[in-house]
């Protein structure tokens, strides 16, 4: 199914706290380089300096990318096209897939136990053993997040 039809009926909702995953280009990891990983990093907060969105949670994984945010401005699907054509460019090559799964986080839902499973991810893909080691990730909850 072409990706447009995935997203057809979908709608963004501004207030609205998402989880989105979104994979590099043939799974390469483009961000065992930092640098790479820090230009991503810098084009979302980005987007939260322009009052787009508000992250909560990431972290970037060597081929992919968790990101726990409040959509405030667009819509999701350009806030992602946003996030993935500047990082790209300013990476110098196209290293996103298009597409990208995301989840609207339900008001019951524990933002923060997402978030210790976000940020966990270098744990459990055995990256580090203390996610203190890891250097892509950031949370507004630190002190929970690192000791959740």
């Amino acid at each position: 199914m072409p990706y447009a039809e995935l997203r057809k009926g979908r709608i963004s909702q501004s207030g609205r706290v998402y989880h989105v995953t979104t994979v590099t280009r043939k799974r390469i990891p483009y961000f065992n380089a930092l640098a790479n990983g820090r230009k991503v990093v810098q084009q979302s907060m980005a987007l939260q300096e322009q009052g787009t969105t508000e992250t909560l949670c990431y972290v970037l994984m060597p081929d992919h990318l968790h990101w726990l945010m409040v959509l405030h401005k667009g819509t999701l699907s350009n806030v992602m096209q946003l996030l993935k054509g500047r990082s790209a460019r300013i990476i110098g090559e196209p290293i996103w897939q298009p597409n990208y799964y995301d989840h609207a986080v339900r008001q019951e839902e524990d933002r923060r136990k997402i978030a210790r499973y976000i940020v966990a991810n270098p744990l459990r893909a055995n990256l580090v053993s203390q996610i203190g080691d890891y250097s892509l990730w950031d949370a507004v909850w630190l002190e929970q997040a690192l000791s959740g």
